[in-house]
């Protein structure tokens, strides 16, 4: 039975892997290829899993598929919402709810993160949880944190943990719980099923967000200037911009330097150390 999970799980994705070319997904052409479509190990790089694991739930040699390997799949096969759920009926689970906004990334917003090149550029959604971002997003900002619930969203953790406020220089630090609180309340207004557990826990956890959230005042965050401070790097000065879909629950950002400022050398620089130099 599990084989012919799989192998189903496997003809239906490896149906939309061919339908993608590789600079579709970011991935180098290379030479001539003798299949349309990406190899099955570009596919497992895509979905962050090895080859040899890709290649078992093809071939039905392995346990059944979990949730987190079936978002990755989705993910890296570009699937629409549709397409994702009939995945995950494949494989015997249940669809994912979209309770509170659904955080599959559209095709849409995927291409656009997959052609910035040299950039730091994720995708989040209107709550501040990251979904995915690009290798130099990971050099600059640290892999997405591998937290559950609340914790999940990056609002969240600016007002409870103070590492992630040490990425950041301390005189910067009102003007982005600011910024912050103000989109918050933009999305509260937007989506209150979904902002309002976020926003209670937030309340009373935090004097200083209980104390901008009374303030009542909102603003759509859709570019702003923030600074880092990067192990290697030292201070980078960077303009952001944001693309939201038309629901306005998911956004595309894109970090860029000021033409001949600093950070353009700096973001050379950090093309070649990678992440290992943020770990460091």
């Amino acid at each position: 039975m599990l084989s012919a999970w799989n192998g189903t799980i496997w003809r239906a994705s490896s149906g939309v892997g061919a339908l993608l070319q590789p600079g579709d997904v970011g991935v180098p052409a290379g030479g001539r290829r003798r299949t349309p479509g990406l190899r099955r190990f570009e596919l497992a790089q895509l979905a962050g899993m090895s080859p040899d694991y890709y290649a078992r739930i093809e071939q039905g040699r392995g346990p059944r598929p979990s949730v987190p390997v079936l978002t990755a799949l989705a993910r890296a096969l570009r699937l629409t919402a549709d397409e994702r759920d009939h995945l995950f009926r494949l494989a015997g689970h249940l669809a994912p709810p979209c309770v509170g906004g659904d955080e599959h990334v559209s095709r849409g917003l995927l291409r656009l993160l997959d052609g910035v090149r040299g950039l730091p550029a994720l995708i989040a959604t209107d709550l501040n949880v990251v979904l995915v971002q690009n290798p130099m997003a990971d050099a600059l900002l640290g892999e997405p944190a591998r937290s559950r619930g609340l914790a999940r969203s990056c609002t969240y953790r600016w007002f409870t943990d103070p590492a992630m406020r040490g990425r950041h220089p301390a005189e910067d630090h009102e003007h982005e719980s600011r910024a912050l609180v103000d989109d918050l309340r933009a999305t509260m207004s937007a989506r209150p099923t979904a902002a309002s557990e976020l926003v209670e826990a937030l309340r009373a956890e935090s004097a200083e967000f209980a104390e901008l959230w009374a303030q009542h005042d909102v603003a759509v965050r859709r570019s702003d200037r923030k600074r880092f401070l990067h192990p290697a790097l030292g201070l980078v000065e960077l303009d952001f911009d944001v693309l939201a879909t038309a629901r306005q629950d998911q956004r595309l950002i894109v970090y860029s330097p000021a033409p001949g400022s600093a950070a353009v050398s700096q973001l050379e620089l950090l093309a070649v150390l990678g992440q290992e130099s943020f770990a460091g």
